[in-house]
């Protein structure tokens, strides 16, 4: 009789893209560094972004900066401003007809945030809540955060991100506003914190990533229902890869990509996010699994792993504050069907 493991294995686990085999082995976690203040902490910190806002948003720079300041609140409630340089960033995001509010690029300057919470701080990437008007925004950025959350359970080889309630002043004089946001961890200082580099490559295979990492990768984009990335295809003439930082201990494969943007997964389940055709998905909703079919030596370890870690995902989406209900119930749901689904090998047969 075939265990449910290897039920699992002989269904190749959902639909596959299939690459090449793979005769890599798993790299050995090297010794971490010390995590950045910022990020040494899941509790919300409180900001003020005063810059022209009106002008951000009109113009929409991708390289030229805006001059601004942030004022950080500390737990004390004592507050300490610093200059900041602001520019939008992003594609899909930063259209107008996309979102009336883009994300951001914060730019600080590292001497003046030495020993505070921004200390070791340059640029930093800012998930904003794309629309003003709708205040539903603002449980999606709850929701893409979580994603980088889980993915932090399943590896430390993973951005870090902190939780932000930001008030918004236009120095122009326009609207303020008072949103939810997070920032993520740049990529150099993932790299230097799990003993990598990040690495710049044309030509990726499956039998050129860590196995083991790439397994646990796929099944976690499969949780949060993301097929908008790729471990080893990017965008035309841009190499890889397709919203994920590849990575290397030694600057050649075997290469570790570390995914980002998860704003088009079915957890997120945002209004404007669609599914490419190939994929033959009915909505953002429904599941696909993209990791490559392997002989099932990592993938039995990667489901035991998520069963193993099934509490801590739980717990993020149970403790994450200002989530309301509607929404914590949806993405608890959402991930119960997941769990269901790899924990029934008939389930996962004909996923």
């Amino acid at each position: 009789m075939n265990t449910p493991v290897q039920k699992l294995l002989a269904g190749a686990i959902m639909t596959c893209f299939c690459g090449a085999s793979s005769s890599a082995h798993a790299q050995a976690v090297p010794a971490t560094l010390s995590v950045a203040p910022l990020f040494a902490s899941h509790t919300p910190i409180e900001v003020t972004i005063e810059a022209p806002l009106t002008t951000l948003m009109t113009e929409r720079p991708d390289e030229e900066y805006l001059e601004g300041t942030i004022k950080l609140t500390n737990e004390d409630g004592t507050e300490q401003s610093f200059d900041l340089k602001i520019r939008t960033r992003g594609n899909f995001r930063r259209l107008e007809t996309t979102c009336d509010f883009p994300p951001i690029r914060l730019n600080l300057k590292k001497k003046q945030v030495r020993d505070t919470l921004f200390d070791g701080q340059d640029k930093l990437k800012l998930v904003t809540h794309c629309r003003n008007a709708d205040p539903y925004f603002d449980q999606l950025v709850l929701r893409e955060y979580m994603a980088y959350r889980f993915l932090q359970v399943v590896t430390d080889k993973s951005f870090g991100v902190r939780l932000l309630r930001i008030n918004y002043v236009d120095s122009e004089g326009g609207e303020t506003l008072v949103r939810a946001g997070f920032v993520i961890e740049d990529d150099d200082d993932v790299a230097d914190r799990i003993g990598m580099e990040t690495v710049k490559s044309d030509d990726i295979t499956y039998a050129d990533l860590d196995p083991q990492h790439e397994s646990r990768i796929s099944m976690f984009q499969y949780m949060i229902g993301n097929t908008d990335y790729s471990l080893i295809n990017g965008v035309p003439d841009k190499g890889c890869c397709h919203n994920s930082e590849l990575m290397s201990a030694t600057g050649d494969a075997p290469y570790t990509p570390v995914p980002y943007d998860f704003d088009f997964a079915g957890m997120v389940n945002a209004p404007y996010a669609g599914v490419a055709p190939q994929f033959n998905l009915r909505n953002v909703r429904q599941r696909r699994y993209r990791g490559k079919c392997s002989s099932g030596e990592y993938l039995t370890e990667t489901v035991q792993h998520f069963m193993d870690n099934k509490i801590a995902f739980y717990a993020i989406v149970d403790e994450l504050p200002w989530l309301k209900s509607r929404s914590r119930n949806d993405v608890t749901a959402y991930l119960r069907t997941f769990f269901k689904t790899i924990s029934t090998p008939r389930k996962i047969e004909s996923a």
